[in-house]
């Protein structure tokens, strides 16, 4: 995978996107064709998100652990590293220490 270094001819909402009293910082980003990402960093702890859209989460920076729904085990992403998670589901992400930064890109259902 190739970790995505900037986007080209986007708009980007100012008002972050702001969650567990900060432990979880994002800006969406809006493209010409209408799709949408998220680039934003997650501070060290554990936190659950539920999903509406599949979503491609890319690890930019850091590392971090995913436990998707139904799932018994943690999987760990490195910098370089993706994960995929399906719409109107949920999953589950730690940070060990430090920061973990990523692009989550929504995805159209099939």
């Amino acid at each position: 995978m190739s970790v995505p270094t900037q986007f080209e001819n986007v708009t980007v909402v100012c008002k972050s996107n702001i969650y567990f009293d900060g432990g979880v910082i994002s800006h969406t980003v809006l493209f010409t064709d209408g799709t949408k990402k998220t680039i934003g960093m997650i501070r060290a702890g554990t936190y659950k998100f539920d999903t509406g859209a599949p979503e491609l989460m890319q690890i930019i920076g850091g590392a971090c652990r995913v436990k998707l729904a139904g799932a018994t085990d943690w999987t760990s992403y490195a910098t370089g590293t993706e994960f995929n998670v399906p719409g109107k589901s949920f999953f589950e992400i730690a940070v060990d220490s430090g920061l973990a930064e990523y692009v989550c890109s929504f995805l159209t259902e099939k």
